[in-house]
Parts: structure tokens; C-alpha cells; sequence
């Protein structure tokens, strides 16, 4: 078997349970924790709040990307299918004009943001590393996938559109016009597991490694909190209204 093949055979099986591999960090994410420990009183709480910030912030531009790409994409493509590969048309405009994965390059800086605001060096390389393993496999796959099912059609866009960082100056405007109701349909599970993620780290590090009193850190700390709390509502109810009614579809889309 070719290494090409044998990549492509490794990512279909990340593929299936891509949902669940980021839990393959949370051992040395727990080990980081005791390190980010010495790192706050080392720096004290306001230098490394001010990095839990700049983690957000790097959250929030993955976050970004996602929606710009989602708000753009027609139907039949982008999906958030695991069981297997499925894409009934090729999209090259917008996001796609400047990377073939805007959404694996969203996830990246996602993840990377909470990552970052764990505060501790080595997780950060290990989850660097670990991403393009990871990623390079599930690519691989995919583009299999896509030349066996668009042919001619999908080499020449693959050849002149870079496969994960983005080129910029190749920027070509997407097809369709913005489409906030497809974000909101696609999106709230990222923007809830953005605020979730950082108020257990927050959590986790304050009040179960520092000891801080949880009354105290519950006034000192809100911000966090309330980003847990507001994205928790939207989650719900534009899970609900996305279940119930017919809101926030919109024709090919």
C-alpha cells in the first residue's frame, strides 16, 4: 500500500471519530494544570488573566473563521457528517478560494486558543503536533474522496488553493451572498463549547489547583462565568428553534 493510501486509510478511521479525539488531551492537560499553577504565582493572577484573554482571543478568531466559511457555503458541502465522506458539489469561492479546509483551520485555532490559555509551553507543542498528525490523515482522506468523485475538476482547484494555510491574495468572492441564519443553524455547538471550555479551565485551575474561595472567584472571575452562561442560553434555544421549527432554514442552503 502506497503512504498516500495508507494516510488515506488512517484518516477515514479519524474521520469516524474525529468528535471524540480531543479527548485524547486531557491526561496531559491534567498534568498541565500543576505547571500552570507555578506559572501564577510566579506571574500573579493579573499577567496570567491577561493571557486567558489572549487565549480567547485566539478562540475567537477559529470561531470567525467558521462563520464567515459556514455563512457562505451552499448545500452539499461543509458538512458535519462521521460516518462517512459525503459532498455533492465542490466549493472554491470565499473561504475556499484561499485554503481546500477553512473549517479544520477554524477548529485549529479554536482548540489552540484554550490550549493557550492553559498557560504552559509543552501543551501547546504537543497539541501542535498532535493536530497535524491528526489533521494530515483526515485531509488525506478526503481528498481521495474528492478526486475520485470530481476528478479533473477538483486536482485543478487543489492545485492552485493551499491545503491548510491560507493564501490570502488568492481570494475569490463567494458565489452566494451571507447567510446569518446558516450560521446560527451550524454554529452555536462551537460558540458553546468555546464557553464551556474556558470556564472549566477557569474553574479548574482557580478553584481546584489555587484553592481560591469559589464565593470570591465567582465575583473576581464573572467574566468567564457569564460567557458560560450566555452561550449556554443560545445553545439551547437556537438548538431548539433549529429542532422546532423552520426558522432558520434557508433554501440551498
Amino acid at each position: 500500500m502506497s503512504i498516500s493510501n495508507d494516510l488515506a486509510r488512517q484518516g477515514q478511521f479519524l474521520f469516524r471519530w474525529r468528535s471524540f479525539l480531543p479527548l485524547l488531551l486531557l491526561l496531559p492537560a491534567s498534568i498541565a494544570f500543576t505547571d500552570n499553577a507555578e506559572i501564577i504565582n510566579r506571574y500573579g493572577d493579573a499577567a496570567t488573566e491577561i493571557w486567558g484573554f489572549i487565549g480567547m482571543l485566539v478562540s475567537l478568531i477559529g470561531l470567525l473563521t467558521r462563520w464567515i466559511t459556514a455563512g457562505y457555503v451552499p448545500a452539499g458541502t461543509s458538512g458535519r457528517n462521521t460516518t462517512e465522506q459525503r459532498a455533492f458539489q465542490l466549493n472554491t469561492t470565499g473561504m475556499y478560494s484561499i485554503t481546500r479546509n477553512p473549517l479544520y483551520l477554524g477548529n485549529f485555532f479554536i482548540i489552540l486558543g484554550v490550549i493557550v490559555s492553559i498557560k504552559v509551553w509543552w501543551l501547546v507543542a504537543i497539541f501542535i503536533l498532535a493536530y497535524w498528525l491528526y489533521i494530515e490523515r483526515i485531509i488525506a482522506a478526503e481528498e481521495k474522496f474528492l478526486t475520485e468523485s470530481f476528478g479533473d475538476t477538483y486536482t485543478e482547484w487543489a492545485m492552485r488553493t493551499p491545503s491548510f494555510w491560507p493564501d490570502f491574495k488568492k481570494w475569490n468572492a463567494p458565489a452566494l451572498p451571507f447567510s446569518f441564519k446558516t450560521v446560527l443553524r451550524r454554529e452555536y455547538n462551537g460558540l458553546f463549547g468555546v464557553g464551556a471550555a474556558f470556564f472549566l479551565t477557569e474553574v479548574i485551575t482557580d478553584i481546584l489547583i489555587n484553592g481560591e474561595d469559589i464565593r470570591v472567584w465567582l465575583i473576581e472571575d464573572h467574566w468567564w462565568v457569564t460567557g458560560f452562561v450566555v452561550t449556554g442560553l443560545i445553545f439551547v434555544i437556537l438548538r431548539t428553534v433549529k429542532k422546532h421549527t423552520k426558522m432558520l432554514r434557508v433554501s440551498g442552503r
